[in-house]
This record gives structure tokens, sequence and C-alpha cells, in this order.
């Protein structure tokens, strides 16, 4: 038993091929029975978003496991392997573990420390639990895999640094203004970059934005999701005369404000901040009005030096959980390791309890006038008896079953306690000591390559 990742990510896989293997929600359960059903799968995942396809599944053997997840990949998305095969990254067992740990807690996405891609892996697991294609080590790792990547946000600062331009123009007007929330922000433009500045001074609690474009229509439409007004370039002046914030994107050939609109417009308004950032190539905003009393212009560099800046701090604080992560890695080899115990211990406690209820069947025997109470309290003292005398054998098993030689240590505990014929689950024990034989083994294949699979038909 393996654990496995096959990815189509970002980093290898262009976007016109990244669309062909899109899953939507109403698809995802089919496509997870599909799944479920491949050969070689035990358990399994599949997560799909703008910027990766990934499946996760637990595998009975590596090489078949392989291939038949890209034959699953190429019937259900009608893609030919061969379409495919330069891009797809597969991880194994501990660094199949690793990167979804570093999945989880945004260290693999385009912008490092993002925490979307926790909330869309934790519903690609919920989905999965769901249509029943999860079980116990699924259940268990990604479990700890979500509460991880959250305890990695709220106690590193992961996310805490804009790396964005626009999330950066807003971070910078609440340095300048403090509480947003009372402020009136004017975006000129009505582009990706507009909407996507709106969004962050919506997050960041304004509720007074006008979106100003040379057409109201577009402008109208932009501003409406977020309860705002929408001006054309006409009512451009008398929009920043109120605002507190001004953030310009279009594509304007020459400047939308000048320097002598700006100076009248702070003549009355002497003690008044105004707020300016220009995203624009080329500016939108004369240089020159950064030179005025209480204004503070900011263009697309200084926005780009603030966003490097950024990402070096979240690549520090990247290190950070990754240590966090080795040591989750850790524990969850260790929990494997004791789960290749839980079948002896049950049948232990089989056996010592059939071995005590014989014994309380002579005692009765042989003492037919025992009341109810005699018997409660025969029953409750050799019940007694057989617990204690198991609870140090059963600590010491669960300790040597995370050590080097855990396999023999566990097949010399079956014989020496004559477990043989107790054990039910044999085969699901096997399982899980070969997963555990197989997180322990040092394994230094990082990608596999689809053209080393014997993929036919």
């Amino acid at each position: 038993m393996h654990i496995l990742t096959v990815s189509l990510n970002y980093k290898r896989t262009p976007v016109e091929l990244r669309e062909k293997f899109s899953v939507s929600d109403e698809a995802l359960p089919g496509a997870l029975a599909a799944l479920k059903q491949t050969k070689s799968i035990l358990e399994c995942v599949l997560l799909s978003t703008c910027n990766r396809t990934e499946v996760f599944a637990v595998v009975d053997q590596l090489h078949r496991g392989r291939d038949f997840i890209v034959r699953f990949l190429s019937n259900w998305f009608g893609v030919a392997p061969n379409e495919f095969a330069f891009c797809i990254d597969f991880k194994e067992n501990d660094q199949a573990i690793r990167h979804l740990f570093r999945l989880a807690s945004g260290l693999e996405s385009m912008v490092i420390g993002e925490t979307q891609i926790l909330g869309q892996l934790k519903q690609a697991f919920f989905t999965a639990q769901a249509e029943g294609t999860t079980g116990i080590i699924f259940n268990t790792l990604f479990k700890q895999v979500i509460t991880m990547a959250k305890r990695a946000h709220a106690q590193t600062k992961i996310g805490q640094h804009a790396v964005s331009v626009s999330y950066a123009a807003v971070e910078l007007a609440r340095q300048i203004h403090g509480d947003l929330h009372q402020k009136q922000a004017v975006v000129i433009g009505a582009g990706k970059m507009s909407e996507l500045t709106l969004k962050h001074l919506a997050d960041h609690g304004v509720d007074q934005i006008t979106v100003v474009n040379r057409t109201v229509e577009k402008a109208l439409e932009l501003a409406k999701p977020f309860s705002g007004r929408a001006m054309g370039f006409d009512h451009l002046l008398s929009a920043v005369k109120e605002a507190d914030i001004v953030i310009s994107s279009t594509g304007a050939k020459e400047y939308v404000l000048t320097h002598r609109q700006i100076e009248g417009i702070m003549a009355g308004r002497p003690d008044r901040p105004l707020f300016m950032i220009d995203i624009a190539v080329p500016r939108d905003i004369d240089p020159a009005i950064g030179d005025l009393e209480h204004v503070f212009l900011y263009d697309i560099d200084d926005l780009n030096g603030i966003v490097e800046a950024n990402h070096l701090e979240r690549e520090k604080e990247a290190q950070e959980v990754e240590a966090m992560i080795e040591e989750e890695l850790l524990g969850f080899k260790q929990w494997v390791h004791t789960l290749g115990v839980v079948p002896l211990i049950t049948a232990l406690q089989k056996k010592a309890t059939a071995i005590q209820e014989e014994a309380m069947r002579k005692i009765e025997n042989k003492l037919p006038d025992l009341n109810d109470t005699e018997r409660r309290l025969i029953r409750k003292y050799t019940k007694s008896i057989i617990n204690q005398m198991m609870h140090d054998p059963i600590v010491r098993i669960k300790e040597m079953a995370a050590e080097r030689g855990a396999k023999e240590a566990l097949q010399l505990f079956a014989e020496i306690f004559a477990l043989e014929d107790h054990l039910h689950d044999q085969e699901e024990a096997k399982q899980v000591s070969r997963l555990a034989e197989n997180l322990d083994a040092k394994n230094s294949r990082g990608q596999v390559y689809v053209e080393e699979l014997p993929l036919k038909g």
C-alpha cells in the first residue's frame, strides 16, 4: 500500500491544457466514483482549481497506481496520454504527503501563503468523504493536513504581507488612513485591476465606493456587487473632491488627473489628506501631484517594490511552515505504524475476554448457589485481572510498532500470545504494515514521467 499524488499544475502545465482537466462541482461525484472503481485505487480525493488538477490516492502498487490513474485522466477527460505526458508530475509516499501539507499551507500556490487553496482542498476532501472514496488513511491524513494548515496561518505571517499590486495599494491606503470604514474611495477605470482593487477595498471595510469610467454602463456593472456608485468621466473631479482614496487604472494615453486639477481640489480641503495610487501604464496621474501638501501619491513601481519585499517576507515565513510540516509528517508516520498493531490488540482483547468468560462459566458451574451480587463481583475482579495483565504488553507493542524492526516485533507478539486464530483483519494489517515500511524507505524520486509507463490503448 502506497500514497500517491498525480498533478497537472500551473508550474508545468499550460493553461490551455489545464482547462481540459477541469472538473465542475456537479461532475465531481461522478469522477470520484469512476476513479474509485479504477484498478489499484483503494482511496482517492480529486482536486480541481484554475491552477491545478490533482489526484490523491492510496494505491496497492505504485507502478499500477500511476498507470491506472493516467488511464483514468485520459479516459474521463478525453485527452490522449501523449498530450499531457510532458507535464504530469508524480509524488510518492513521504513526498506525496509532504506535497499535500505544502499545498494546503499555500506553499505550492502562485502567491505563496494564499488561503483560497485550503478551502478548495477542504471541500474536495469533504466531497470525497461524502461519496465514500476515502478510508481510514485519508480520513486521518486530510484532517491532519487541514488542521496543520490553519495553524500555520494562525501562528506565522505567511499570509499577512500583500503580494499583489491591487492588494498592496489598499494596504498602503490603510497605512495612511488607518481604519477605512468611514473613508470614501474612487476607482478610475473598469478593467480587471480595478475589479480586484474594489474587492480588496470592500474586504478592508470601505463601503463608500465610486467607479468612474468612460462607459457608465461598464462602471455600473463593476460597482453594483459592492453597492457602489457609477459615474462618467464628466463627473470625475466632483468624485475626487469628496474622496479620501483615489486608485486609477485606465488605458488612457494622457493624464486623467493633472497637477492643476488636484491643486484646485486640495485648496478647498486643506486639512484633509488625499491618498492616490496610479496603477496604470502609461500613468494616469500627473507625477507632479505628489509634490502637493497632504497628497500621498504612489505609482506602479512603488507598489512593485512593496510586493517584491513582501514576497521575501513570505518566503522567510515559509521556512517556519516547512519545519511544521516535517513535524506533522513524522507524526502521521508514527500513527500509521500504530495502525499495524490495532488488529493485534483487538485480537488479544478478544482472546482475553473469551478466557474470562470461560472462567466465569466454570465458576458458576462449580458454585451454582452464587447470588447476582456475588456473580457481578467475581466478574468485575476477573475482568480487572485480565485488563491489568494486558496493559503492559499493549503499551510495549505500541511503542515497538513505531521503532525499527516493527514488523518482526508484531509477528513475535502474535506468536507469543498465540493470536493467529483471532486475527480477522490480517490482510488489512498487512497492507498497513506495508504502508509503514514504504514511508520508512528512502524515496529520492521526486518526479516520474508518463513516458516510463506502459500505456496502451
